[in-house]
């Protein structure tokens, strides 16, 4: 894509990259911690960008078509803040002085929603280019729903990325970006800060392949960019390179550039030192010197200097005038395509969009994962923007579009290849797929899932907790929820998994018991527009009797009283997911020794958590003390639900390799072993 209205290279310029290293020295110097040598070398990489590649008006920063930056590297968050302070994003000196302390506008590492120009919250090294990759492949999707043809390019923009030695060390950008490699994803162009440092020294002391290669093995384009004989940027050679991977159009591109960190600091360049700590007063000072500003003065930010550097606003102005310009023109040649768009820019669904999930009929056992599998097809069939897939369990997650065809680029030899695709192939790369959620919900206009085994959960965490700290709609399926699993033993039998992910903040986590509840869990998570996990079960569980029990719909509420007893409860049983059938057996059971049992399905213990005071009390009394948990795993959260007096029908240890029959009648999910753990509840109230 060609840039926008690239100016001359002025001795202003130089002045701006100038102050640029002497605002990141003086911003960790001030609060006394952070990350200055990264900043201070990237000065001209990221002013380069900003000022003369970039294209964005920092006056609608939420502008569709604009180009996105990525700071995967988020430690040097002074990086991006400086350049949004010189851009005229919004931040100003004073929030540059309040650098990493209390209520600023500039936090240690990026977040996503609190500071404008921010896309995404960076720090975790190795997220920041994985989601970029989920940003590029949203680009081209998206370029599929509006402009399959490419009669137009206000859909083609690009996605820059500066990553450090840490993130491409890490494995969870080894699998994105060898999956960016495979999808072809010449929008996207990272540039690597090679500057051979970190916290430990060297970073030859773990880490001396052949960056290149590898990536150019990935299928990437690759440009090596030296550094000056005194260690600074070559800026020329770098933006001969940009503009070279710009014009790139069968595979992302990496730029690998040499730098010197904390340069030209006399005493700290190239040293771990500058890497995370103040440089010093002396250090500061000196440095200044050799750039010529007054070591005297701090936080340098002349007037003209920002008049000068400020002029991207009208070029950003300037550019998307013209595309708002050809998108009226757009608009009126394809009505359909922008009313698509124009629902989607506002977040709504269409009217009736709900009544395409379809219900269940209870004459037969289904697995929720299988009604998952039913329902995501359904979903599908209205909802244009939704796509999806797994992490090479297509077949087993049930995550599988029909004749959706498979997201590839149009050179693929794959059968099936669509570059427009809405079936995602992640690979057997759980992390990256988190990431790659991450980064398509970010981008903001589609609805993508990504499917693995629940104990691969594990795998993907830190993207799962990225998701819920940014708020944003990544929808996780997880299957095969329990001992279930059977054959395949404890490997893949997940214990403490479904605790765990409670513990994330902001992350509901749905374990649904039948698939009709799985219909609504579903529903709620495309409404909600909140990050969700989907706990389903491999094997197959009944379909309630709605006709004697209570709707489904209780799931939109977290819990709810699946079925009473007769009369006031003397206890009662909380079930999720497969154990729910053993708490309505026990019930049963109970009822023929006299003690009346309420069942309270609870899918969804964040959404009951939502619910009025009120609400909750109806369905848990506080009056009736005996209570019930029961879930095929570690009982760990249940007793804020079930009291002292409660008992626990969990598993505190790993499965074995037998069969599902065998391991929940082993391990006591059974009815009868409901009804017994009630009866000791209620003895325990009775104490």
């Amino acid at each position: 894509m060609t840039a926008v209205n690239r100016p001359a290279w002025t001795d202003n310029d130089e002045k701006a990259v100038a102050v640029a290293r002497a605002l990141a020295a003086d911003a960790v110097q001030k609060v006394g911690n952070g990350h200055p040598g990264t900043a201070m070398s990237l000065a001209p990489v990221a002013y380069t960008l900003f000022q003369r590649f970039l294209r964005h008006d920092p006056t609608a920063p939420e502008w569709l078509g604009r180009d996105r930056f990525v700071l995967s590297c988020g430690h040097s968050s002074l990086t991006l803040y400086i350049q949004l302070f010189l851009s005229g994003y919004g931040l100003s000196l004073d929030d540059l002085k309040a650098f990493r302390t209390s209520g600023s506008l500039t936090p240690a590492h990026p977040e996503y929603g609190h500071t404008k120009g921010v896309e995404i919250t960076t720090g975790p090294l190795g997220s920041g280019i994985a989601s970029a990759v989920g940003m590029a492949m949203a680009a081209r999707f998206e370029k599929g729903l509006f402009d399959p043809q490419s009669s137009t390019t206000l859909f083609d923009h690009n996605i820059w990325v500066i990553a450090s030695d840490g993130d491409l060390q890490e494995g969870l950008s080894a699998e994105a970006s060898s999956l960016a490699g495979t999808q072809e994803l010449s929008n996207l162009i990272v540039i690597y800060d090679d500057n051979r440092i970190s916290i430990e020294g060297d970073t030859h002391v773990s880490f001396t392949e052949d960056v290149s290669a590898r990536y150019r093995s990935y299928g990437w384009h690759v440009i090596e960019v030296a550094a000056l004989p005194d260690g600074n940027v070559d800026r020329s050679a770098l933006e001969a390179a940009m503009v070279a991977a710009e014009a790139i159009t069968n595979a992302p591109t990496l730029i690998r550039l040499k730098t010197v960190i904390a340069w030209p600091a006399p005493k700290a360049r190239g040293t771990s030192k500058s890497h995370g700590s103040a440089l010093g007063a002396d250090e500061v000072a000196a440095t200044k010197l050799a750039l010529g500003l007054n070591p005297e003065e701090s936080f340098i930010a002349p007037d003209d200097l920002i008049a000068h550097t400020r002029k991207v606003i009208e070029r950003g102005q300037a550019a998307r005038a013209a595309w708002e310009a050809e998108f009226v023109t757009w608009k009126a040649a394809h009505p359909e395509a922008a009313s698509l768009l124009s629902r989607l820019q506002k977040k709504e669904l269409p009217s009736n969009w709900a009544d395409a999930i379809p219900t269940f009929g209870s004459d037969k056992e289904v697995a929720t994962r299988a009604a998952s599998g039913k329902i995501i097809n359904a979903i599908a069939a209205v909802l244009p923007e939704f796509w999806g897939g797994s992490a090479d369990l297509g077949e087993s997650n049930n995550t599988t579009i029909e004749e959706g065809h498979s997201f590839l680029p149009a050179t693929s030899a794959m059968k099936d290849a669509d570059p427009y695709g809405r079936i995602i192939h992640f690979g057997i790369r759980e992390h990256a797929m988190g990431a790659v959620l991450n980064g398509i919900a970010l981008h903001g206009l589609t609805k993508a899932f990504g499917g693995t085994f629940l104990v691969f959960s594990d795998y993907m965490r830190g993207s799962v907790r990225l998701a819920a700290l940014m708020d944003i709609p990544s929808t996780f399926v997880w299957t095969h929820d329990s001992i279930g699993v059977g054959e395949d033993g404890p490997t893949h039998q997940p214990v403490e998994h479904v605790a765990a992910l409670r513990a994330i903040p902001n992350l509901a986590v749905i374990r649904p018991a039948d698939a009709n509840e799985t219909a609504i869990a579903w529903r709620e998570v495309i409404a909600r527009r909140k990050p969700a996990g989907l706990i389903l079960s491999r094997q197959n569980l009944p379909v309630v009797d709605r006709s004697s029990h209570q709707s489904a719909e209780g799931v939109a509420k977290g819990a709810y009283i699946l079925k009473d007893g007769d009369g006031s409860a003397d206890v009662i049983l909380i079930a999720t997911g497969s154990e729910v059938q053993y708490a309505l057996g026990a019930q049963t059971l109970l009822a023929s020794q006299g003690v009346k049992a309420r069942v309270v399905s609870a899918p969804c213990v964040e959404w009951f958590n939502e619910q009025s005071d009120s609400y909750k009390e109806s369905v848990l009394p506080s009056s009736i003390k005996a209570r019930v948990s029961v879930e095929a795993g570690i009982a760990l959260g249940w007793r804020e639900l079930i009291g002292d007096a409660g008992v626990s029908v969990s598993l505190e240890h790993y499965g074995a390799s037998a069969s599902a029959a065998v391991l929940f009648k082993e391990y006591g999910f059974t009815a009868e072993n409901v009804a017994a753990a009630a009866l000791a509840s209620i003895a325990k109230v009775g104490k």
